[in-house]
C-alpha cells in the first residue's frame, strides 16, 4: 500500500481508504447499502491486511448508525486506524440541528465521539458549505476542537474554489487551524474539480480525498451500453448522486475503461481508481462497497500502473473543452504557468 501525506500536514494516509456510507442501511442510505456488523468487520479486516489505515464516515450516514458500527469494528485496534468523520447537515431536530455554527459543531463532535467510542477523531471535516454562518465562528470552533485534543486535523468537503480560498484566508488572517484536506467528488465521469478546485488545493497545499471515485458504481463495468444494471446496482435507478448529465458519454468512457482493464487482466474498477491515483494532490480514494469481496477487488488498484497511452485514451474519452478563462490562458500565457496552472489546463 502506498502512503501519502495529507497535504502539507505530517499525517500519512493510505492511497485507498474505506468508506462507510453502506454501513447501517437506515433511511435513504439503505439504497446505497445495508452492511451489517459482521460484514463490516470482514471489510475492515481485509483493508487492514492490505495496509489501509483510513476509515471515513459521517454523522448523517444512516442517522448515526454508520458511526456506531465503525466504533464497534475498530474497537481494540483504534491505534492502527485513522478515523475521519464529518458534520454540517441535519443530524438532530430543531433550528440549530444543522449548519456550521459553533453550537452545531460542538454538539455534533460530541455526539460523533460517543457513537465512535473514542475520545478523538483524526480528521474532522465540514461536510458542506454554510453561507449563513461567519467563517470566523466556524473556524474558531474547529480550532478549539483541535486545541482541546478532540480533533487532530480538520478538513472540508464539497466546497467551491472561492469558498475554500476564503476559508483559508480567514484562517491565516486569524491564526486559526487550517484545513489539511478537501474531500471532493472526482471520477472519469465527473472531472469538474480539475479546473479550479484541484489547482487551489495544489497551490494551498491541501490533500484531496476523493469520494465516489467510481461514480456511484458506474465505472465498475456493470453498466454497459447494451445491458441493464446487474442485480443490486443502484445508479441510473434509485440513487442519483453523483448525477449523470450525458448517459451516452458515460457508456463511451466505460467502454475504454473495460478495454484497458482487459489488457491488464484486472476488474474495470481498478483502472478507474488507478487513473485517479496518478492525479496531482490526491492523498486517498475513499472506496465504498457492500461486501468484503467487493472491497478486495478494489484494493488492487493501489498497485496498478497505467501506461502513458492508456492514460491519454482515458483522458481523451472523458475530457471536456476548457472553460474560459482557461482556454485563453492556455493560448496566451502558458510561458509562466505554475504547477497549479498546469493542473488546471491538463489534458482535455
Amino acid at each position: 500500500m502506498d502512503y501519502r501525506q495529507l497535504g502539507r500536514s505530517g499525517l500519512r494516509v493510505s492511497a485507498i481508504a474505506l468508506g462507510t456510507m453502506t454501513f447501517g442501511g437506515k433511511g435513504p442510505f439503505a439504497k446505497v447499502g445495508q452492511t451489517d456488523v459482521d460484514e463490516a468487520t470482514r471489510m475492515l479486516d481485509r483493508c487492514l491486511d492490505a495496509g489501509v489505515n483510513l476509515v471515513d464516515t459521517a454523522d448523517i450516514y444512516s442517522a448515526g448508525a454508520s458511526e456506531e458500527m465503525v466504533g464497534q469494528v475498530v474497537k481494540g485496534r483504534r491505534d492502527v486506524v485513522l478515523l475521519a468523520t464529518k458534520c454540517r447537515f441535519g443530524s438532530e431536530p430543531g433550528a440549530n440541528g444543522a449548519g456550521s455554527s459553533r453550537h452545531h459543531i460542538i454538539r455534533s463532535l460530541e455526539a460523533s465521539l460517543r457513537r465512535l467510542g473514542t475520545d478523538y477523531v483524526d480528521l474532522y471535516q465540514l461536510h458542506g458549505w454554510d453561507g449563513q454562518t461567519s467563517l470566523e465562528e466556524t473556524l474558531s470552533a474547529l480550532d478549539e476542537a483541535v486545541r482541546s485534543g478532540k480533533v487532530r486535523y480538520i478538513g472540508c468537503s464539497n466546497y467551491s474554489a472561492w469558498q475554500l480560498m476564503k476559508s483559508l484566508a480567514v484562517a491565516d488572517c486569524r491564526g486559526l487551524e487550517r484545513f489539511a484536506s478537501h474531500q471532493v467528488y472526482w471520477s472519469l465521469i465527473g472531472r469538474d474539480v480539475e479546473t479550479e478546485i484541484v489547482p487551489a488545493a495544489i497551490d494551498q497545499g491541501l490533500g484531496i480525498l476523493v469520494w465516489s471515485p467510481l461514480a456511484g458504481g458506474l465505472l465498475t463495468g456493470k453498466y454497459r451500453r447494451d445491458s441493464k444494471p446487474a442485480s443490486g446496482a443502484r445508479h441510473l435507478t434509485d440513487w442519483d448522486e453523483p448525477p449523470v448529465h450525458d448517459e451516452g458519454k458515460v457508456y463511451g468512457i466505460v467502454d475504454v475503461v473495460v478495454q484497458v482493464a482487459d489488457a491488464h487482466g484486472v476488474p474495470p474498477a481498478q483502472v478507474a481508481l488507478a487513473w485517479l491515483l496518478a492525479k496531482p494532490a490526491v492523498s486517498s480514494l475513499i472506496v465504498g462497497a457492500r461486501t468484503e469481496e467487493q472491497v478486495g477487488q478494489l484494493l488492487g488498484a493501489a498497485d496498478l500502473k497505467l501506461g502513458a497511452e492508456e492514460t491519454e485514451r482515458l483522458n481523451s474519452v472523458s475530457g471536456s473543452p476548457l472553460p474560459y478563462p482557461l482556454w485563453h490562458q492556455a493560448k496566451t500565457v502558458n510561458d509562466r504557468f505554475s504547477d497549479a496552472d498546469r493542473a488546471a489546463i491538463g489534458s482535455p
